[in-house]
């Protein structure tokens, strides 16, 4: 019997390397051949905007690892050494710290499409939950980075942060010298946060990536109207009916999204890299001085938020649980939702108040989280942090019990 050759196998290099290594397979898999909702809109940009970023940290992170030196005398002076003498030292720097804000404005607003659209919903839990890890390991990598600078704001972050473990009984004061590595942070915190920063955590952020890119794959991607292309497909082709490549058709687009993004990115990096204050804070413009306590002292933007649910707790322990709550309650999401449809486009108006409250709120906690604490601002940040919760933990009454529309048996698309 005569063997019919396989008129699609490549030939030449790429079929040597496809004999090898499935180059081919995994390019068709993943693009040519991975068909995505024919109604994506602009919130699908934040995706592939995160995966720029990502790669913008690690290439500016290697070159800033080759100049930096994570010994507590001389940080300082190795950051400000990079800013002068090394060439276009100050760009990869302002690359590197706006990319970090950058990553998390992505992150933050792709979180958020997630709730609108329910992309945390059957089949996709497993998505949510390694996106959930990814924006976890974030914060850690954030943090460590933030204080290898050694200015006096990084200092002082690193030391209140970590004296939070403090607030666990009993082996609470242990366990901060043990983290520290010394009763206050010093060369050998520097030396630790250097090396989870630089080595493990990007490790880690990579390999949470490369999962979550194979399990949205795996189920295929959600939609504004949270229907199942899978449901409706091509009788011959298997194809579904409302479904595109993935490219060129988004690839074009994401290369749109990629444009005005690097517009606005490069014009704070170039014009206004310390964002007025808010991206990069005056008190980490001076070396880090354990004598001498910035006026007030607030963490990242990013982390804003959170710390606000933190000052807005009097008691310590409770403050520490209340932060760290508000992180854990985003693993659950997946199943506190009982509604029986996925888009916001479809769900009712308790759904939409909970939605803006919880913006509302998100937004003011940010704020006063990065602003000296006052009677007014810890009294917001106190109503901020019920309506965080209340979101969550009522989601199970309010999505069950509200009147929904009905979920269109295709996607609703206008081409365009």
């Amino acid at each position: 019997m005569a063997i019919v050759p396989n008129p699609h196998k490549t030939t030449g290099l790429l079929g040597w390397i496809d004999d090898r290594f499935p180059l081919t397979k995994l390019y068709k898999d993943h693009l040519s051949e991975y068909y995505a909702p024919k109604n994506f809109n602009f919130w699908y940009y934040f995706g592939s905007l995160a995966l720029l970023v990502l790669v913008n940290q690690l290439l500016t992170g290697i070159w800033l690892v080759m100049h930096y030196k994570p010994e507590a005398s001389i940080a300082w002076d190795s950051v400000e050494a990079l800013m002068r003498d090394v060439p276009y030292g100050d760009l990869l720097r302002y690359l590197h710290s706006t990319g970090a804000s950058a990553f998390f404005v992505v992150v933050f607003l792709h979180m958020y499409r997630g709730l609108l659209y329910g992309s945390y919903r059957k089949p996709r839990e497993l998505v949510w939950l390694f996106g959930a890890l990814i924006f976890l390991v974030l914060m850690a990598e954030a943090f460590a980075g933030y204080v290898l600078p050694w200015g006096n704001m990084s200092y002082w972050g690193a030391s209140v942060i970590i004296n939070l473990f403090g607030a666990i009984p009993v082996i609470g004061n242990d366990l901060v010298i043990w983290i520290q590595g010394d009763y206050f942070p010093s060369d050998a915190t520097l030396g630790r946060l250097f090396s989870l920063h630089v080595i493990f955590l990007p490790f880690v952020l990579v390999a949470l990536v490369v999962a979550h890119l194979i399990a949205l794959h795996e189920v295929g991607s959600n939609n504004p109207d949270g229907v199942e292309i899978k449901k409706h497909k091509d009788p011959k082709t298997g194809i579904p009916l409302d479904g595109i490549p993935f490219h060129p058709y988004y690839t074009v687009k994401d290369v749109v999204g990629v444009g005005v993004f690097l517009i606005i990115f490069l014009g704070i990096v170039f014009f206004a890299p310390d964002g007025g204050g808010w991206l990069l804070e005056k008190p980490n413009f001076t070396p880090a001085n354990p004598l001498a306590t910035p006026e007030h002292i607030t963490p990242a933007w990013y982390f804003g938020s959170f710390y606000a649910m933190l000052r807005a707790v009097p008691d310590k322990l409770l403050g520490v649980l209340t932060m760290g709550a508000a992180v854990v309650i985003i693993f659950f999401v997946p199943w506190l939702d009982r509604s029986p449809v996925k888009s916001i486009r479809y769900k009712g108006m308790l759904s939409k108040i909970a939605l803006t409250l919880f913006t509302i709120s998100f937004v003011l906690l940010s704020y006063y989280g990065m602003q000296p604490p006052t009677p007014v601002g810890t009294w917001v940040s106190r109503v901020g942090t019920v309506i965080y919760f209340a979101y969550f933990l009522l989601m199970p009454w309010y999505t069950r019990a509200e009147k929904t529309k009905t979920e269109p048996e295709r996607v609703t698309h206008a081409a365009h």
